[in-house]
């Protein structure tokens, strides 16, 4: 941890110094969760020392402080992208800051197109793996190989813990690939039709850069998409941003059940 990330943990811990359990990141159209969190602090990001800022629609920009089904927990009310104009290092730099403030399990959520042709529209995915098309990561200059580490990006335990939970509540969830790209373009039909050879299931432009980071501090890390758009190929159409929130507006209380369950089992 460098001494950017010391100030913007000593910002937090001068408002809240519990250690908290889980942290979540709430993705594009998903913050509907945050109704379920009995606030104790909401900070916004831009009175965090060194904290990028939000600068996407949809993303409020705030780090709420709660609890949640009886855990502390710490939420991201928006996230940041590469595609924004941030490093890596920039977009992972709240993962080091949750860390610090005690968390050792993350959940990262996010919406994504659909490639498979075995997803559809507001359908739940559980992330079992990851192609990163960003070509970069924010491990270089700063961390060892370790192998050890990279076979393990998503946790088996709480993938099964997932599973288990959206079976007892009869949520529908699918496992499956994610891959992100930079954005902020979206794909060709060629780029689709490749993705498809090459096994991805769903496709975003998040969450990589956060998973990469989480693991290599050592934090348990599970994987959520809800599928907002369809990228087939033969049959595409423009991915409008509203199209987009109201699909994972019809998702989203699938997801939070989802989510608010398993934090109960952590």
């Amino acid at each position: 941890m460098n001494t950017e990330h010391k100030e913007a943990y000593n910002y937090i811990r001068s408002i809240s110094d519990k250690k908290y359990d889980a942290g979540i990141i709430l993705g594009t159209g998903l913050g509907g969760l945050v109704k379920f969190i009995e606030k104790e602090h909401s900070i916004d990001y831009k009175n965090i020392p060194g904290f990028p800022v939000s600068t996407v629609e949809s993303h409020t920009g705030k780090l709420i402080l709660g609890k949640l089904s009886g855990k502390n927990v710490i939420a991201m009310s928006g996230r940041f992208h590469y595609y924004e104009g941030y490093s890596h290092k920039r977009v992972t730099f709240p993962i080091h800051v949750l860390k610090q403030a005690g968390i050792k399990t993350l959940i990262v959520s996010n919406a994504c197109g659909a490639v498979s042709t075995k997803l559809d529209k507001a359908d739940l995915m559980i992330m079992t793996s990851h192609f990163n098309m960003h070509f970069t990561t924010p491990l270089i200059g700063s961390y060892r190989l370790n192998g050890t580490a990279s076979k393990y990006f998503y946790d088996e335990d709480l993938i099964a813990l997932a599973e288990k939970v959206a079976l007892k509540n009869n949520i529908n969830i699918k496992k499956g690939s994610y891959a992100s790209v930079q954005g902020p373009n979206l794909e060709t039909k060629a780029e689709y039709r490749l993705m498809q050879k090459i096994g991805v299931d769903t496709v975003g432009m998040s969450t990589i850069p956060e998973v990469l980071v989480a693991r290599e501090l050592g934090l348990k890390t599970l994987g959520l998409s809800i599928i907002t758009d369809l990228g087939f190929p033969d049959t595409l159409k423009v991915a409008m941003l509203e199209d987009i929130l109201e699909s994972a507006g019809k998702a989203e209380p699938k997801m939070v059940t989802l989510i608010k369950k398993l934090v109960n089992e952590l």
